[in-house]
């Protein structure tokens, strides 16, 4: 799965976790755990067919 968030920061494993668990789930957001922000997942973003240019974390398209 392409990722723009820096598979260094400590808390990586733990966000994929989320963002991983909210897919199966069929959820198109789960909540950031540092920050408490939305995050939107990767197939929701997909979905649009574009990239917005917001620099999503798990944006499917290149930058």
């Amino acid at each position: 799965m392409p990722t723009k968030f820096d598979n260094t920061d400590p808390m990586y494993e733990k966000i994929m976790q989320l963002h991983d668990a909210a897919v199966a789930a069929g959820l198109t957001e789960y909540k950031d755990p540092k920050t408490g922000f939305s995050v939107l997942t990767e197939p929701f973003l997909k979905s649009k067919g574009f990239c917005c240019k917001s620099n999503c974390r798990h944006c499917p398209y290149p930058a």
